[in-house]
């Protein structure tokens, strides 16, 4: 019905647009990450406002408006949780009713027992904290010792950090693989992640060797869905980590946004039928959770820059779909995720440039997507692809 042969489907890792109705319940009342960037008078993105980013419902902050060129609504996390594995798993179609476990006070000691009897090592930390700043309090005496940091946030991760000199990558990696055995059924957290770093003390700094390993989608995704058709699935950034794999033809990693968007705009000159997925995590990994609102700020005009580039390359059949799957508030104290809506925004030669208003969930996107691929779709949300085709 659609003709449309590919669909680009690009998360802004954390750029929320404003808390949602129940941010109180997160401690996140008054969260705005996009807001946030807009108060520093640095912002400047005129295809993502060319686009209609800042005339999306409860932009009331921003006086110039623009005629958009793309569909745009506001989206609802109906998923009980702000953390990145929810909210990609509601952009594919699953809403989580129930929120993956946190630690605030740290893993059970049963676990980090297991933990150190199966990995030989034993651990430092066990608390919630930054990533930057557990390894500067905790990097020295893992260098002497060769304890491993492990450490979580708010989200539901396990998180493992170890200097390069000291544990070998694939070592590290196989510490991840025995936590992530560890934590099921009551601990099963959304992510165990391998956190890498290299330098000296108290220069440490965290390298591009990052790695998720996450808990699989509790259900089909659209993912799923679309290659057990033979359509192209290919994902680029952490997308393959945050599925644990499943549903993805083919893919590529990143080492930052920039990479991101070059190996995206490569993709866009192969012939390929299906969906192509890219997160660009430093906006959120790098700015958000560092409360880096400048550098947050650089980083939107950046892919402005490159976003012009890239929808340059593109064909008559093909779509863009711009979304966030959480907030990250750079400006307010808390260095976590915050609740807040995500933005939508639909681009191509056959979408209208409307306002969709406020959609109830992320998963509409990926019912959308099932739509245009005419693919049978039970999972979560309501296709929009009959109000923004011309």
């Amino acid at each position: 019905m659609s003709k449309i042969k590919r669909v680009f489907l690009i998360v802004l890792d954390s750029v929320g647009i404003g808390e949602l109705p129940d941010a109180d319940l997160f401690n996140d009342k008054g969260s705005n990450t996009l807001k946030a960037c807009f108060n520093t008078s640095k912002l400047n993105i005129p295809k993502l406002n060319e686009m209609g980013i800042f005339n999306i419902d409860g932009m009331d902050y921003f006086e110039n408006k623009v005629n958009n060129t793309a569909a745009i609504a506001r989206l609802n996390e109906q998923s009980m949780g702000k953390d990145t594995t929810i909210g990609h798993w509601e952009i594919s179609g699953i809403i989580s009713k129930n929120p993956l476990p946190t630690y605030p006070e740290g893993f059970p000691i049963d676990i980090i027992n297991k933990f150190e009897i199966e990995t030989g090592k034993k651990t430092l930390c066990n608390k919630p904290y930054s990533g930057t700043k557990v390894i500067e309090d905790y990097g020295k005496q893992h260098m002497e010792t060769g304890d491993l940091i492990v450490y979580t946030s708010a989200d539901s991760v396990f998180q493992i950090a170890a200097h390069e000199e000291v544990i070998p990558i694939e070592e590290l990696y196989n510490y991840c693989k025995i936590a992530r055995k560890i934590l099921v059924d009551e601990h099963a957290v959304g992510r165990v992640i391998a956190r890498p770093f290299l330098g000296e003390f108290p220069d440490f700094k965290r390298t591009s060797n990052r790695k998720d390993f996450s808990i699989e989608p509790p259900t089909l995704t659209i993912l799923d869905l679309l290659s057990k058709r033979d359509y192209d699935v290919i994902s680029i950034g952490k997308i393959h980590d945050i599925f644990a794999g499943r549903g993805i033809t083919e893919y590529y990693k990143t080492k930052d946004n920039d990479d991101g968007m070059k190996k995206l705009m490569e993709i866009s000159s192969k012939d390929f039928h299906g969906l192509c997925f890219l997160n660009l995590v430093d906006f959120d990994m790098k700015f958000g959770h560092r409360n880096d609102v400048l550098g947050y700020t650089n980083a939107l005009n950046e892919f402005d820059v490159q976003l012009i580039k890239f929808l340059s390359k593109l064909s008559k059949d093909d779509i863009v779909i711009i979304t966030a799957d959480h907030g990250c508030d750079p400006s307010t104290e808390s260095t976590d995720h915050s609740r807040e809506y995500t933005p939508l925004l639909v681009w191509g030669d056959r979408i209208k440039n409307i306002n969709l208003g406020t959609r109830s969930s992320f998963s509409d996107i990926a019912a959308t997507i099932a739509e245009i691929f005419e693919v049978e779709y039970n999972l979560c949300g309501k296709s929009f692809l009959k109000e923004i085709l011309k």
